[in-house]
């Protein structure tokens, strides 16, 4: 498939039959519709869920299949890979580290394979966990939170940067920021369930007046505070952008071999997340003093000047976004897990 971008000058490769992991998650379902309707030939994998989009070659299977991937790639001309499990102890090495594992080394036995997309994460930089004082960029060396979702994503990243070194694997890496679709950014940011993220809300009320809103089940608008009050600063990115990220790194020849980081226009503030909200929904807002906290922003000049990655959803739009979800009436997709 040879997808040019306007504006963009870029030697493209033809890419057009695709296998795709994680197809039923949430970016998979958003992204696999783009893919048909640019004449791609899809083979999305279908593990628990059912893949929500028509015109793709289901292949029923599970990535910690030894066997799997030698089925997986045959005719393929390139691998999104999205698939993952998020904290869980028992699933995590299997499902993540040995199933990329799985796909990595078949690939590279694969002289069709032209593009191994890897989903990659800004959790492999450790975001709010640890103290940044200045943007995030790609030469900021793997330093995972604590927790076996962000070690495995340091650990694929390991694998596919041996794998481009000692097998020259034509490797792609996206380090998306944490994605929002449907009303995920309500789901967080509202006291009311689900809880969707991380900080948990309910953990963080210590006085008489905040516990009420969880003792009376009413509902407000979190504003996350540092002590002193200022309010904290983090980096997101919308559904749309991520998606967008994915189509103009495939068959982009000037992506092979780097690491992008995939995130939102600027960050935000939930100062201003949380004022924004209670306007649009007229609900009380609510300060969590939280010290374990530190601020982040991300560069994400490298995907500008390679890609061609203009992300249009800052986080108005995404409250825009979600608030116009809710009112549709749309059932939500379940969350398996909290963030």
């Amino acid at each position: 498939m040879a997808y040019k971008t306007e504006g963009t000058d870029r030697e493209t490769m033809k890419i057009k039959n695709i296998f795709v992991t994680g197809a039923s998650g949430k970016i998979g379902r958003s992204l696999l519709p783009e893919l048909v309707s640019r004449g791609c030939r899809i083979r999305a994998l279908e593990f628990e869920e059912p893949v929500e989009c028509k015109g793709v070659e289901i292949m029923k299977g599970d990535v910690r299949d030894p066997n799997l991937a030698k089925k997986a790639l045959q005719d393929m001309d390139a691998v999104i890979h999205l698939a993952n499990c998020k904290e869980n102890r028992e699933l995590f090495m299997e499902a993540n580290i040995k199933g990329t594992f799985y796909l990595l080394d078949e690939a590279k036995n694969c002289p069709h394979i032209q593009q191994f997309i890897q989903a990659g994460s800004d959790a492999r930089a450790g975001v709010f966990f640890y103290p940044h004082p200045f943007p995030i960029d790609e030469t900021y060396p793997h330093s995972a939170y604590p927790g076996y979702y962000a070690f495995s994503k340091v650990l694929e990243e390991v694998m596919c940067e041996q794998y481009m070194i000692q097998y020259k694997l034509p490797i792609t890496i996206l380090r998306f920021s944490w994605v929002h679709d449907e009303d995920d950014f309500l789901a967080h940011i509202t006291l009311r369930e689900p809880d969707f993220g991380i900080p948990i809300w309910k953990e963080l009320a210590k006085t008489p007046e905040q516990k009420k809103y969880f003792e009376k089940d009413i509902d407000a608008i979190a504003k996350l505070i540092h002590p002193g009050g200022k309010p904290g600063i983090r980096h997101i990115v919308g559904i749309k952008d991520a998606v967008k990220s994915v189509l103009l790194a495939l068959g982009n020849s000037s992506a092979i071999g780097h690491a992008f980081t995939i995130t939102g226009p600027s960050p935000f503030s939930y100062g201003f997340a949380a004022e924004y909200i209670s306007k649009k929904l007229n609900l009380p807002i609510v300060e969590f003093e939280y010290d374990g906290f530190h601020d982040f922003t991300h560069n994400i000049a490298k995907a500008r000047s390679i890609l061609g990655y203009d992300p249009e959803h800052d986080v108005a739009k995404i409250i825009d976004s979600a608030i116009e979800f809710r009112k549709s009436g749309k059932q939500r997709h379940p969350t398996k897990y909290i963030g």
